[in-house]
C-alpha cells in the first residue's frame, strides 16, 4: 500500500518558479552596450526612413486621387 503524500504547498512552488527564472536568466548572453547602441541606431534610422516612404507615398497617392476626383 502507499503512503499518502502531503499536499505541496503553494508558497514553495511560487519560490521554486521564481528560482528556476532567475537560473535562467543568469545563462542569457546579454548584448554589451555598443551592440545595443548600434542595433538602436539601426531600428532609428529603419524606422525614419520607413516613415519618410510611406508620407511620400501617402502624399503622392492623395494628390493624384484629389486631381482625379477633385475638379479644379
Amino acid at each position: 500500500m502507499t503512503q499518502p503524500t502531503a499536499p505541496k504547498r503553494k508558497g514553495f512552488k511560487l519560490f521554486s518558479y521564481f528560482g528556476e527564472i532567475i537560473n535562467e536568466l543568469k545563462k542569457v548572453v546579454w548584448l554589451t552596450r555598443r551592440e545595443i547602441a548600434y542595433l538602436t541606431g539601426m531600428v532609428l534610422i529603419v524606422t525614419i526612413i520607413a516613415g519618410v516612404v510611406l508620407g511620400a507615398l501617402d502624399f503622392g497617392f492623395s494628390e493624384l486621387v484629389g486631381r482625379i476626383f477633385v475638379a479644379k
